[in-house]
């Protein structure tokens, strides 16, 4: 698991930042995005995927948070 940061861009879309790896990119979907729960399944406008454990929706953006690739090579 890694440590990104999701942060909201001019347009009021989410992106998403990998520090380790310089990786910045839009995200193209959020599998849970309501008032009572926020993560899931996050897709990229790349193509990737990554998992964060569905939680309460952060209070404000950015918040920096665990996710697990879900794309990696076995």
């Amino acid at each position: 698991m890694a440590n990104i940061m999701i942060r909201k861009n001019d347009q009021g879309g989410l992106v998403f930042y990998l520090p380790k790896r310089d990786l910045e990119d839009n995200i193209s979907s959020i599998e849970f995005d309501s008032p009572e729960k926020w993560g899931g399944e996050i897709k990229l406008a790349n193509g990737g995927s990554y998992y964060i454990e569905p939680q309460v929706p952060p209070e404000r953006l950015p918040v920096t948070i665990r996710a697990k690739r879900l794309d990696a090579p076995d």
